[in-house]
């Protein structure tokens, strides 16, 4: 192989790996609900906080732009997604169809590693209630549903319900539903028992239930879209 070729690729697998990081690194913030929707993601102070270019910072946003976590303006930058309540409606719709479909599909490949997986997240969940952190009760609950769909096997739809999940965590915190009260733990549990159980109908209906307690739990509060950047990144 050419000394150009073998520099380029390191090279190259480090660019990404630095934008995966920065990106992974906003996707948490966001989960946890340090980030708000709103929030003004300045290209000049997050190149300053994470060490990179502002050229990478753009390359993160845009990243996040296309999934419709971030919203880019003109003139005025990038801005956390604020969802309306007509795209909060839009996601809960959208989960009702792809999540009982999620479910089917991994009744139809479930192996006992696949149970395992799933009741060891419900232990991180529960631990994380016993010692009352509720960043990792907010984040892990949110988890639990993509865990789902990467389990089920079809990247599609592990692609799809990551998406969703985000947007959802953004419109239970404009609407302040905390994700540790609305998204409950005794119904994750009873997922995967139904799942267990092989029992599709069961987990479709515990499934789409559990939605509708989310969306029931919203409530309009604005936001003013004000965070520090540093102490969320930094801290």
């Amino acid at each position: 192989m050419p000394a150009t070729a073998r520099k380029t690729q390191p090279v190259r697998a480090e660019r990404e790996k630095t934008v995966d990081e920065i990106y992974e690194r906003i996707y948490a913030a966001i989960l946890e609900h340090r980030l708000h929707p709103g929030t003004k993601l300045g290209e000049e102070k997050m190149a300053d906080i994470f060490g990179v270019s502002r050229a990478r910072i753009r390359e993160v946003l845009a990243r996040l732009a296309h999934e419709q976590i971030v919203e880019l303006f003109p003139q005025r930058g990038a801005y956390v997604a604020k969802p309306t309540t007509e795209q909060a409606r839009d996601v809960f719709e959208a989960r009702r169809l792809i999540e009982p479909a999620v479910l089917r599909r991994l009744v139809d490949t479930l192996t006992t590693e696949k149970i395992q997986r799933l009741r060891q997240h419900i232990e991180l969940e529960a631990d994380a209630r016993r010692r009352g952190d509720k960043r990792a009760v907010i984040r892990l609950s949110g988890e639990f549903h993509t865990l789902l769909a990467e389990l089920a096997g079809n990247s599609a739809l592990a692609r799809s319900m990551r998406e969703l999940c985000m947007l959802t965590c953004l419109t239970i915190f404009l609407y302040d539903a905390p994700t540790a009260q609305s998204c409950r733990d005794d119904e994750h549990q009873m997922i995967i028992d139904a799942v267990a159980k092989k029992d599709r109908g069961r987990a479709e209906k515990i499934m789409l239930e559990h939605l509708d307690h989310i969306e029931g739990s919203l409530q309009l509060d604005e936001s003013n879209g004000e965070a520090d950047l540093e102490a969320i990144f930094r801290g």
